[in-house]
């Protein structure tokens, strides 16, 4: 079996299958990518702009041709699959727009002394991101596109079970007008990483993955002083602390479980109601949850297919049985049929239990009673997560107060699903650091050149 392969979850059928870059293609790779750096940087902004506004005009276009390529790949339902792709044309839209203004001369007020003084943002240089299967297009979108606009140059390793797509945005890329050496798709081994981040010639390294990879690329750039964005795992709470309509409430914390099968760093996946609550929300979720079944996901109106591959299958049924072999009860669910894996429940998730630390990347829910606000607050900090978090209250100013106390990057009070492309995305603690998206996803590769002119 190839190293970068399409295998549909679905059928475990192997589609195609895709070449490893050569260790002699890779060097070329870089060189060719860092030396197409200055000439890019050079490049207008506004043309920069307009070159990643044509390469989201192009997503939109081709919005079901590219979402059925990641419904073979990594088993997304189809009609997430257009909206993801949707949504990173969105994204470029956004840095075609805005990105000019962000690149603009920030001028600095004196403190004392004649003349002025401004910080101007400028290209970092030559970029590496290892990106993951779970959100093909829209990761490499938020990633690309607005270092593109800045002028970086960009080395791009996607998931090795997403070679179609990460094919077809390359194309995209250079079809639009990215000159072809300034965006690279490279389909390189773990072992060839290393030595890629390692090169002087790469300036920085973004990636969107697991603890365990973030903390190895994280481990490589720091020997060898690279800048590093990490966006890694998370287990976010979600806090029922209110509700003046249960129901919605309910609604909005199984579209927060499930959204991408239940495989987003971002889902819902604890959930920490008070006493008063419990009872009614136990019941009214539970009914919401399991009736979602896991179906094919080329069929529109499905909500969750099939888990991304067979090792993720399995990674989750050995959590749930220890979950449960350590004293937490399965409440419903559990099991799969392939990589069709049934919404499931876990209560009775005490500290000692492995569950009560661990992320669960599939359609399985851990519910949790506490007395009152603080004891949510304490356990929803208490994870070595920190991405995101939902608070829902029908008092505005427990939900200001709630939103101050959790420990994480993002708080959504009142709702779930909101994500923009105007809005940062990440987190603190385990979940890595570093922010993606809005203003901020622009500022992380800039160079923030201090000038001061007497």
């Amino acid at each position: 079996m190839a190293d970068y392969a399409v295998i549909n979850p679905a059928t475990g059928e192997t589609v195609k299958e895709y070449p490893t870059i050569t260790d002699d293609e890779l060097r070329d790779a870089i060189g060719r990518a860092a030396n197409a750096g200055s000439s890019w940087a050079a490049t207008s902004i506004e043309d920069r702009a307009a070159a990643i506004r044509r390469v989201g005009e192009i997503h939109t276009k081709r919005a079901r041709e590219l979402a059925e390529i990641i419904v073979r790949e990594m088993g997304k339902p189809i009609e997430q699959a257009v909206g993801e792709v949707e949504f990173a044309g969105a994204i470029y839209e956004y840095y075609a727009d805005n990105g000019p203004s962000f690149m603009a001369d920030e001028p600095i007020t004196l403190l004392e002394g004649d003349g002025s003084a401004v910080v101007r943002r400028s290209a970092y240089g030559l970029l590496l991101g290892i990106m993951p299967w779970n959100y093909p297009y829209y990761q490499v979108a938020r990633f690309a596109g607005p270092n593109l606009v800045v002028g970086n140059t960009i080395l791009l390793k996607h998931a090795p079970q997403c070679p179609e797509s990460a094919t077809a945005m390359e194309e995209i890329f250079h079809e639009a007008g990215i000159p072809k050496d300034a965006y690279i798709n490279i389909f390189a081994t773990n072992a060839q990483i290393e030595w890629v981040i390692a090169d002087p010639r790469v300036r920085g390294v973004s990636l969107t993955g697991s603890e365990r990879a973030g903390a190895a690329v994280a481990e490589i750039a720091g020997r060898n002083l690279k800048k590093v964005v990490l966006e890694l795992g998370g287990s976010d709470p979600f806090l029922v602390l209110g509700s003046d309509d249960m129901d919605a409430t309910v609604e909005a914390a199984v579209g927060a479980r499930l959204e991408n099968s239940g495989q987003a760093c971002n889902a819902a996946k604890r959930f920490i109601v008070v006493d008063s609550l419990y009872d009614e929300f136990m019941s009214k979720f539970s009914d919401a949850l399991l009736a979602v079944k896991p179906s094919d996901p080329t069929q529109e109106g499905v909500q969750v297919g099939p888990l991304s591959s067979s090792t993720a299958t399995e990674r989750l049924a050995d959590q749930v049985k220890r979950a449960v072999d350590q004293g937490a009860t399965l409440v419903a669910g559990g099991g799969h049929e392939g990589n069709f894996f049934q919404t499931t429940i876990l209560t009775d998730i005490k500290p000692d239990n492995d569950a009560y630390k661990e992320e669960f990347f599939g359609p399985v829910a851990s519910v949790y009673r506490v007395p009152d606000e603080d004891a949510a607050v304490t356990l929803a900090n208490d994870t070595p997560f920190g991405l995101g978090s939902y608070v829902m209250t029908n008092d505005p100013e427990q939900g200001d107060r709630v939103a101050n106390k959790i420990d994480a990057g993002m708080v959504f009070v009142n709702a779930a699903g909101l994500e923009g492309v105007e809005l940062p995305f990440g987190g603190v603690k385990r979940s890595g650091f570093g922010r993606e998206l809005g203003r901020f996803g622009a500022d992380e590769f800039v160079n923030k050149k201090m000038i001061r002119i007497a």
